[in-house]
């Protein structure tokens, strides 16, 4: 009778210790790429990745967290070889390690909301990658970047996550790349998708996903950057009351391959913008419209079959649908690195 109570009992501590090694094997993997930021930009000092993973405790319950610095500076410091050379990194990290569950990105705020999409566009991958980061710095009263960055970790941890693009998690809120903006210099629910809403929320009990992006990102996207050295001059312009378009001129001839106007309501000019717009598409510039109010589309105009040849200048005028001006410049950006059509350029803003 003893000796079957010992074997009886050796066998249930076998299957729970094959159990705990079962599940501690699924914990899933997530790597932090550092850039800096206000969430490391302590007084006397900016904290390094390792130290921003330090300050998670109990993080192991989810993740298992790995780190390395890829820079440590302001987000307006960034430059763009650098996010180059990010996608680059985050691209061979998953070729090397397919084992690696997901990433998250540290970045400060200012420019967040556009290093988010140039990812979202390059990243060659379906798996998660998430970009992070705090309002407060870790010298403040109410530093929010622990909670924050663990969050993120979770979110690039689960497995619902696959195939979202690249996504933004600040203030227990997931929103996508290609969606969300800043719109507060302060307040901490400062990362918004106007119109559109939420991708999801990170509560402390799980993960929660309500919607996917329609539109084409990350493992379909067709913006491979492996071998581009150098994106092209984009420069961004806006629209208001007496708006002279010398200045577009000045931008075309200092060089610009594209330029993007902030327009008023849904395409309109001001000033001399327009004679401006002709100058420019006139030296093969293109001009992509976006609407300077934050939200709402810029129509991309269909063409029939058997319409006329477009001018110059209709060649070169690009109709931005409802991306915000500093996203279209992105998008303005990786495209010119694969075609000087303006036809085709008019497609990849009607499906990224």
């Amino acid at each position: 009778m003893r000796a079957r109570t010992v074997r009886t009992a050796t066998i249930l501590l076998t299957s729970l210790l094959a159990a705990w090694s079962a599940a501690a094997q699924e914990i899933p993997r997530v790597r932090l790429v550092a850039t800096g930021g206000t969430i490391s930009n302590k007084t006397g000092g900016r904290l390094t990745a390792e130290e921003l993973v330090g300050l998670m405790p109990g993080i192991e319950r989810y993740v298992k967290p790995e780190f390395e610095q890829f820079a440590n500076t302001a987000s307006a410091a960034i430059t763009l070889d650098q996010w180059l050379a990010i996608a680059k990194r985050i691209n061979q990290l998953y070729k090397d390690d397919p084992g690696l569950a997901g990433i998250v990105v540290t970045s400060g705020t200012d420019t967040l909301e556009e290093l988010a999409y140039f990812l979202d566009l390059t990243v060659q991958s379906d798996k998660p990658v998430v970009v992070v980061g705090s309002m407060r710095n870790p010298s403040t009263l109410g530093y929010e970047g622990a909670a924050n960055l663990l969050d993120a970790f979770r979110v690039a941890g689960t497995p619902d996550a696959r195939g979202r693009g690249v996504m933004v998690v600040l203030n227990d809120t997931i929103n996508a790349a290609r969606e969300v903006t800043k719109t507060d210099s302060l307040r901490l629910d400062t990362f918004q998708t106007r119109g559109y809403g939420i991708l999801g929320v990170a509560d402390s009990d799980r993960i929660v996903f309500y919607r996917k992006v329609e539109k084409k990102h990350t493992s379909a996207s067709e913006f491979d950057v492996t071998n581009v050295t150098a994106l092209p001059r984009v420069d961004i312009l806006m629209t208001y009351q007496g708006a002279p378009g010398d200045l577009i001129k000045a931008a075309a001839d200092a060089g610009a391959k594209g330029i993007v106007i902030a327009t008023a309501g849904a395409g309109a000019t001001s000033g001399t913008q327009f004679e401006g717009i002709g100058y420019a598409a006139e030296k093969g510039v293109f001009v992509v419209m976006t609407a300077r109010a934050g939200s709402g589309r810029i129509p991309a105009r269909v063409r029939p079959a058997d319409a006329a040849p477009l001018s110059p200048r209709q060649e070169h005028m690009i109709q931005g649908e409802d991306l915000t001006p500093v996203k279209a410049r992105i998008l303005l950006m990786l495209a010119l690195t694969k075609t000087q059509s303006g036809a085709d350029i008019q497609r990849m803003f009607l499906e990224y």
